[in-house]
């Protein structure tokens, strides 16, 4: 029989959440213990932001979380905000960089983001065990909690679920969040991936083959009316890159995306100054100074723009390519899935207070 270890709160994830959690119990004067089936603690931070962490956005907003709750993102933020982890993590003299739209990265590597969790959970005195698989969980009557892993039995007060999703199964991701909510009762609505890469049917693929690595700055739009400013990249497999990362959790199934290709122009008025002072040149040569020539000329292969010079354009040909050009509309096949799907954050469940 398994030695029974007692400890207030236990916390079943060593990921981004689970160990912040940790740490901010610990400083509490809690005792706490982190369970991971993992070999390494946040295994998913290593990864984020090619490998720099993108651990913080300046510019967070309630609205740019989806979620069937406004008010709670609200109150989340309020209590501790993108400042707050700035704070924290200049205390511990990480050097970071900012990018476009608020981001932050490291300057060295997500090892640094890394360390600052887990040298706060040394300091608050939390225990971690990984390689440690939760094998069940036990409600008791005086509202304590049993669990029973593969290393030990548990005793606590609060149990935290902090398990993470379903994204990157290769890292250890699995549904045992999910499995513990419907266990307690919870309603568990249906999952889906969100910012990842779309797949394209065949013809779209034979149509682009050539173009990866390509890369685009647009304005992206979903059909429900959802829009993202920011570069889309060209696959081997379909289509990537900033702007369809976040538009694909706004995207259902045989949707369509529109994507405006030149936001910075009206396509109109600048071929008619191209006919006044360049109407001898060809449209695609053109259109090559504004966009990737080798995307042009995939367009012009498929017939989709037309091979002529810009003065043997007719009025009808002209408003056709505008509204090409300015409502790219593309049918993915589906995306990427789970395997390479990123995250924002992982949900923590908290079973008890």
């Amino acid at each position: 029989m398994k030695q029974v270890t007692i400890t207030d709160v236990l916390i079943i994830g060593a990921g981004a959440a689970g160990l912040m959690c940790a740490a901010s119990a610990g400083y509490r004067g809690r005792s706490v213990t982190v369970v991971d089936m993992g070999k390494k603690p946040g295994r998913k931070i290593l990864i984020s932001g090619g490998g720099r962490c993108n651990f913080t956005n300046q510019n967070t907003l309630p609205n740019n979380y989806i979620c069937q709750n406004p008010h709670f993102v609200k109150s989340a933020l309020s209590r501790y905000s993108a400042d707050d982890f700035i704070e924290l993590v200049e205390r511990h003299g990480v050097n970071y960089h900012h990018k476009t739209l608020g981001q932050l990265f490291c300057d060295d590597s997500a090892q640094d983001i890394l360390d600052v969790l887990l040298t706060e959970c040394d300091w608050a005195g939390v225990t971690l065990n990984l390689r440690t698989e939760v094998l069940s969980i036990t409600k008791n009557e005086d509202q304590t909690f049993s669990v029973t892993t593969s290393d030990k039995d548990y005793q606590c007060q609060s149990l935290v679920v902090a398990s993470g999703g379903l994204t990157m199964p290769k890292l250890g991701a699995s549904p045992i969040g999910y499995k513990i909510a419907e266990q307690f009762g919870l309603n568990v609505l249906p999952t889906t991936a969100a910012l990842v890469p779309f797949t394209l049917h065949d013809h779209d693929k034979k149509r682009f083959d050539g173009l990866s690595g390509i890369s685009v700055d647009c304005l992206v739009n979903s059909e429900c009316g959802t829009q993202f400013r920011e570069n889309i990249l060209f696959t081997h497999r379909g289509l990537s890159g900033p702007a369809i990362l976040q538009i694909s959790s706004f995207w259902q199934a045989g949707q369509t995306v529109t994507i405006n290709l030149l936001p910075e122009h009206n396509l109109r008025e600048t071929i008619a100054d191209w006919r006044q002072n360049q109407a001898q040149k060809s449209i695609k040569n053109l259109l090559a100074t504004l966009l990737p020539k080798r995307f042009i000329e995939c367009l012009i292969e498929s017939k989709e723009i037309p091979d002529k010079a810009v003065n043997q354009l007719n009025h009808a040909e002209i408003e056709t390519l505008h509204t090409f050009i300015h409502q790219w509309q593309i049918k993915p096949n589906g995306t990427e899935g789970y395997r390479t799907s990123l995250f924002r954050t992982h949900d923590i469940v908290k079973m008890a207070a």
